[in-house]
């Protein structure tokens, strides 16, 4: 069936049911979130044994768990862009070789200097994947959808740390020493690759976006891979229209408000969210009485289930009050949460609770900020502005370790309860922008121009 007015491609499946091939990309994105999670929060997880084999103060530790957290604002920028221009598709292959790589050689690394490298290599690659495997999600699923599906995307990431918790916990640091860790990240990275390149189609609205001289052939390929009607001729462009490039997204008066607020809204929440997923393992393995690495590891399992499940359980809030009203409560339930981790407990039952709740709250404020950039920003420049807000937003990823780390030198290891609350007030200045975001529908009011 050929619809031969030129019908927009992104209509056609904004407005259709979902096929099953589009199911299976939806969870393909989820996979690739889950290994993003998983290879961000590996270092989380080798923490006490890089600190006892080689010695290691919090301070300096601080700095190595924020590598990859630098390396994911460069990435953002940087491979968001080359999304926009070549493909969703060549990005996600190509940020793949690059984590592989970063943690393959992170396990073969004798310091912590050459091991920061590896790990600020690794972020370039998982900086890039989120802002591709975010719009795929996006552009890939019906209206109807849409929300639910990028809550699903969304916590995929806490599932990869579920997940990579239990191996870690259970196998590989029982078993083996800290670089198993790495190892195992690597070896499951390299295996999405052959899959993303074979079932992943590049998104139609890339193509309407970019026109390409076989624009509608291209489209046609992917909307039949989808189920979907193909076209004959695309929808003529707007002369006046913007054009996809980074600058667009500072200048354009409706696109400038939507990009700040969420950048710094975004960077602000990852000082509070992050605290939690670099540094939870080293407190409880601190501790008194203290914990072996294995069973403090446990409570990063218990916290990335706390964050799958609050997502979750935003995306359905979404779908009733949409986005603003469900993450503005869960900004401030996260900045309650994290305090409360910081009160101290005294058994590895109330430590893995403490870090279940306040996960929970945070990682559905991160669902609400995700969906808001899907939302936010028009299909020609979806990639480049999440990109940039996700590269903004990594300053307080990159700097939420470091911070703590020196709070705690400032304040003592004892004053666990004023660093939480102090790493929580980012949660509070992220509700704030939040409430000041205006939403609209990035598509519906732009269109690319020639």
């Amino acid at each position: 069936m050929t619809d031969t007015l030129g019908s927009n491609p992104q209509r056609i499946i904004d407005d259709g049911p979902m096929n099953w091939r589009q199911y299976v990309v939806v969870l393909l994105m989820v996979l690739l979130n889950a290994l993003d999670g998983f290879d961000v929060l590996s270092s989380a997880f080798a923490s006490p044994g890089i600190s006892k084999e080689w010695g290691v103060p919090r301070e300096a530790l601080g700095i190595m768990l924020s590598a990859e957290l630098v390396g994911m604002g460069f990435g953002s920028v940087i491979l968001g862009g080359l999304a926009d221009k070549q493909g969703r598709k060549p990005t996600m292959l190509a940020c793949l070789a690059i984590m592989a790589a970063g943690m393959y050689f992170a396990h073969t690394a004798t310091g912590l200097t050459e091991l920061s490298v590896w790990r600020f290599i690794t972020g370039i690659g998982i900086g890039g994947m989120l802002t591709s495997t975010n719009a795929v999600t996006a552009e890939c699923t019906s209206v109807g959808a849409r929300s639910l599906s990028m809550a699903i995307y969304v916590i995929g990431y806490p599932l990869g740390g579920v997940i990579g918790g239990i191996v870690a916990q259970t196998w590989l640091l029982p078993n083996f020493d800290w670089r198993a860790v790495f190892l195992f990240g690597a070896v499951m990275t390299a295996a999405m690759i052959p899959l993303v390149a074979l079932l992943v189609p590049e998104t139609p609205a890339f193509y309407t976006a970019t026109r390409p001289a076989d624009a509608v052939a291209r489209i046609n390929r992917s909307l039949t891979a989808f189920g979907k009607a193909t076209i004959a001729a695309l929808p003529p462009l707007v002369a006046d229209a913007p054009r996809p490039k980074l600058m667009e997204i500072l200048s354009n008066p409706r696109l400038r408000p939507v990009t700040l607020l969420l950048a710094f809204g975004y960077m602000f929440h990852t000082i509070t969210f992050y605290y939690i997923l670099k540094w939870a393992v080293k407190i409880v393995s601190d501790y008194p009485p203290g914990y072996a690495p294995p069973l403090a590891a446990s409570v990063l399992t218990y916290a990335n289930i706390g964050g799958a499940l609050g997502g979750l359980l935003l995306g359905f809030l979404m779908k009733r009050w949409d986005i603003k009203l469900p993450t503005v409560i869960m900004l401030f339930l996260a900045l309650a949460g994290v305090t409360a981790f910081g009160i101290g407990f005294d058994s590895i039952e109330a430590w893995r609770a403490a870090a279940f709740v306040a996960m929970f709250f945070g990682n559905g404020a991160i669902v609400g900020f995700y969906a808001a950039f899907a939302k936010g920003f028009p299909a020609f420049a979806r990639a480049t502005g999440t990109g940039f807000v996700l590269g903004v937003g990594r300053l307080g990823a990159a700097g939420s370790p470091i911070i703590a780390g020196y709070l705690f030198k400032v304040f003592g290891d004892d004053q666990l309860l004023l660093v939480s609350f102090c790493m929580g007030l980012g949660s509070l200045v992220a509700l704030v922008l939040f409430l000041l975001l205006p939403m609209r529908d990035g598509d519906a009011e732009m269109t690319p121009r020639g």
